[in-house]
């Protein structure tokens, strides 16, 4: 049996356990009768991962479900053969059903002919969809469903205990999951998901990527200061809920003002 190495009580995160990159950050919650997986990536790692399970001595049958916190191709590729493999359920909030059962290249972020990539999304049934506030029960244990939209319509955090899952929306550096329209990002939710993550009491934060880190909320207050500014800035496109330039200059044309470059 391989030790099992728990980065938090009934929490382990496989890439620590492997001790190597498996891409986008797995997380097994062990309830001790049954657990589940928070994500399992990209479909390269599946069998590996599974292994990796299979050899901590965890019996594959006991697999409660299998959650997507979001719908994106580094988040789910792999999560029709892992539920195969583990004859498990889907579990997503209701917003991430349409992009995993039609394995749709633009939802899911698998397609950016711009810079070349295209993956394979293989179509993946959600059988549970879970709601902001819903208790999911593993074990002994109880996770709390929070739906944190913002970088993705359908995305989702977990609470437990002192733990937050906070999938895309916050990382130790500051930075957020991307912001893109085709993706269906919306700043203004993103905002609103960042103040409940600044407002709750959890200790720490275990992101999708990168590494876990202790609460600190200049972290996140810095992220929601940069997200209000990006509301009103040309850069973000149709992200952004206005243009404050672009409102001043059409004023200047409308009343006749011409550039005055004297200044």
């Amino acid at each position: 049996m391989l030790e099992r190495k728990y980065l938090f009580p009934h929490v382990i995160e496989l890439n620590y356990q492997a001790r190597r990159r498996l891409g986008v950050n797995v997380y097994l919650i062990d309830g001790g009768s049954e657990w589940l997986l928070i994500d399992i990536g990209y479909l390269d790692h599946v069998e590996e991962i599974i292994d990796l399970i299979r050899a901590m001595d965890f019996s594959l049958s006991k697999c409660k479900m299998l959650i997507a916190t979001h719908a994106d191709a580094d988040h789910v590729q792999g999560i029709g053969r892992a539920r195969e493999m583990l004859r498990t359920k889907i579990a997503a909030h209701p917003e991430s059903v349409e992009a995993l059962a039609t394995g749709d290249g633009e939802l899911t972020f698998a397609r950016i002919k711009a810079q070349g990539i295209d993956l394979p999304m293989p179509r993946c049934k959600v059988d549970i969809k879970l709601k902001d506030g819903e208790i999911i029960k593993v074990g002994e244990l109880k996770l709390q469903v929070w739906h944190t939209p913002g970088h993705t319509q359908g995305q989702l955090s977990f609470k437990l205990g002192n733990l937050l899952f906070c999938g895309d929306n916050i990382y130790k550096d500051s930075c957020v999951g991307v912001i893109d329209a085709h993706h269906g990002s919306n700043i203004p939710a993103f905002l609103r998901s960042l103040q409940r993550i600044l407002e709750d009491d959890s200790e720490y934060l275990l992101p999708s990527h990168g590494p876990v880190f202790r609460r600190d909320n200049r972290i996140i207050q810095a992220a929601i200061d940069r997200l209000t500014k990006y509301q009103y800035m040309a850069d973000f496109g149709t992200c952004a809920i206005g243009w404050p330039l672009l409102d001043e200059w059409e004023r200047d044309v409308v009343e006749g003002r011409m550039p005055d470059f004297t200044k």
